[in-house]
């Protein structure tokens, strides 16, 4: 996913992305070099230099700084980025636990019932086309533990410490 185009909305104090899956905000609040009254943005642009995966900034002082599309995408909590990240976490993890496994790939691919080729799919961690289901399976042949932990309350963006019921289920 690329920035097609970004604006400053001073009245919002945020940045206005707008990308393939929609338009976004970003706030001045979490700006490492953040403007304010007496030194405002001057100019925004997805940035060239990376391939439009973020957009660089420059502020009146003629200070500048860069933010990656990752950082909009986790602050706004968007699903699909969201799942690419568990897919990657829980790969890593997949991976790691084969090679301390011990146990052949012959094995583990006839244990799930797929084929090599999907397997090595599986363990690719560039691969965004594999299923949670998939690799907690393996996890669970590789005899590690995965727990998901579903707790209500304020969202996850708030620096305090949430309050509310906690549920656990251990898959």
């Amino acid at each position: 996913m690329r920035i097609r185009s970004v604006e400053a909305n001073n009245r919002k104090r945020a940045f206005e992305l707008r990308t393939s899956r929609g338009v976004f905000t970003y706030p001045y609040a979490k700006l490492d070099l953040q403007p304010h009254t007496e030194n405002r943005v001057r100019e925004v642009f997805p940035d060239p230099e990376t391939g439009g995966e973020a957009f660089t900034y420059r502020l009146e002082s003629g200070a500048e700084d860069a933010v990656h599309l990752d950082a909009v995408l986790e602050y706004n909590q968007d699903p699909s980025y969201l799942n690419e990240i568990l897919l990657h976490q829980l790969t890593v993890e997949a991976r790691r636990a084969v090679e301390e496994s011990g146990v052949s790939k012959r094995e583990l691919t006839r244990r799930l019932a797929t084929s090599a080729s999907q397997f090595y799919r599986l363990l690719d961690p560039s691969n965004p086309h594999k299923s949670v289901g998939q690799l907690l399976a393996l996890l669970h042949f590789l005899g590690r533990k995965v727990d998901v932990v579903v707790s209500t309350g304020e969202p996850m963006t708030r620096s305090k410490p949430r309050r509310g019921r906690r549920s656990r289920s251990t898959v």
